[in-house]
């Protein structure tokens, strides 16, 4: 508002200029035209006028170095706001995610939704610190406990995050400068950890001794070093090598830490996969067509698939290539009853309906009144009225149905562990106690629907 301001007024100072010069000479001639003033006295006139014109001369001049200004300091300020606010905003994220558990990928695309005047560069930078930041967190916490005098578990919860994400920078980024990440990461401190000289104190004691870190010796335990060196935790190392061996354990670890393929079902109910293909390379994203799948779609470009206007429109869903053959296995024909019994969020449910031309009925059930709603507003966006919603635990469903059903999906709880390539934080998220409870939850289902 206030360039807008000045800049209003250095372009009229600048349009009347002309004006009052011109005026000035008008006045002369009348003056000496209609003889009110005589010869000398016009020449003193001149001299005042000259001068009276040269005031709006200064004047504009300053309505420009004034503007010139306040550019200049309102792009410095907007820089400075801008990677400040891309760390806080990560560092919020981060907080979510691992103090509490929410899911890494809907709280940063809720964070990114709600800041979409954020540069794209800085988009980036908080996607690259939150999900590295992630995915290495069992690297970062052994390499800060080596040159913090508090372990991270003992920790106050903002300022272990602080670190965390500051260290990431450091190890990871190299287009980040260390002391730009020192220093960021010491005014974080200042608003939301408890001391901002002890994270400073920890960054500056790893930047002079990083040299000097002990690492996990292969030979010696190779389990806590696969734990290290892959950012795994050591229960879920000890597994994969008791089932797998040490080599295609660590083959494992490496396999996940890889990049996950980003896939995308077309809704063929509204569109071609064909068509849509074509709209997004319009757009400039890079994609490719699933050899399994005649409705998938390999995403090769960084975008943000939830804010484009054909996910809005319910041109795709965002579902695995994987989890697309499952509803291909099953098969439903228009006009069917289908039940899923562990729905939510409802993509294989919707990809049922969008094979039986939204003929028929699915009856999708969860036993959580929030991902039943996930699957209504998934349902909504893709204009899908087959699909209707039930509270409903899925070992007692002979007590509402007694209508036979033509297909039964039972996708039951899991651990989720397939997929840490694609969701890192499962890997903090589980323990071993879970998986039990998985295993007891499993045979239930299983038990079920034997008797």
């Amino acid at each position: 508002m206030g360039r807008f301001i000045v800049w209003r007024h250095c372009v009229f100072q600048m349009v009347t200029l002309p004006v009052e010069f011109n005026a000035s000479s008008r006045a002369l001639r009348t003056l000496g035209n209609e003889g009110i003033l005589d010869a000398s006295e016009l020449k003193g006139t001149s001299k005042v006028l000259k001068a009276a014109a040269l005031t709006y001369v200064a004047a504009a001049l300053m309505a420009v170095l004034q503007l010139v200004r306040l550019v200049l300091i309102s792009g410095i300020l907007e820089d400075g706001m801008s990677k400040r606010n891309s760390r806080e905003i990560a560092l919020k994220i981060l907080y979510q995610i691992h103090e509490e558990g929410a899911y890494a990928n809907l709280a940063l695309d809720k964070a990114l939704f709600s800041c979409q005047d954020l540069d794209p560069r800085d988009k980036g930078l908080i996607t690259e610190i939150v999900y590295g930041s992630v995915k290495n967190r069992g690297k970062l916490d052994y390499v800060l406990n080596q040159f913090a005098k508090i372990k991270v578990k003992k920790m106050d919860r903002w300022t272990r995050n602080i670190l965390r994400m500051a260290l990431y920078q450091i190890m990871f980024l190299d287009k980040v400068p260390d002391s730009a990440a020192v220093d960021e990461a010491v005014k974080l401190s200042k608003r939301y950890g408890r001391s901002d000289k002890f994270v400073n104190a920890v960054l500056r004691n790893y930047l002079r001794g990083q040299e000097q870190i002990v690492w996990p010796d292969r030979e010696q335990d190779v389990i806590q070093y696969l734990a290290v060196q892959y950012s795994f935790p050591v229960w879920m190392v000890q597994r994969f090598v008791q089932q797998y061996g040490a080599e295609q354990a660590e083959q494992l670890c490496q396999w996940f830490n890889q990049p996950a393929a980003l896939w995308i079902r077309t809704n063929t109910l509204m569109i071609s996969r064909k068509a849509l293909k074509e709209q997004l390379e319009q757009k400039g994203i890079a994609v490719e067509e699933s050899r399994y799948t005649p409705e998938g779609l390999k995403i090769l470009s960084a975008v943000n698939l939830h804010q484009l206007e054909e996910f809005q429109q319910g041109l795709f869903t965002v579902q695995d290539e994987s989890s697309m053959l499952v509803a291909l296995a099953a098969e439903p024909m228009p006009g069917q009853r289908v039940l899923d019994v562990c729905s939510a969020p409802g993509g294989k449910a919707t990809h049922m309906a969008q094979l039986m031309k939204d003929d028929g009925v699915i009856c999708a059930c969860d036993i959580h009144q929030h991902r039943l709603d996930l699957i209504r507003e998934n349902c909504r966006r893709l204009g899908m009225e087959s699909v209707a919603c039930y509270l409903q635990d899925g070992t007692q469903l002979t007590k509402r149905w007694k209508t036979p059903f033509d297909v039964v999906l039972c996708d039951v709880p899991c651990s989720g562990l397939g997929v840490l390539g694609r969701r890192p934080d499962a890997r903090w998220s589980k323990d071993v106690a879970d998986i039990e409870t998985l295993c007891r939850v499993q045979s239930r289902f299983w038990n079920r629907q034997r008797s």
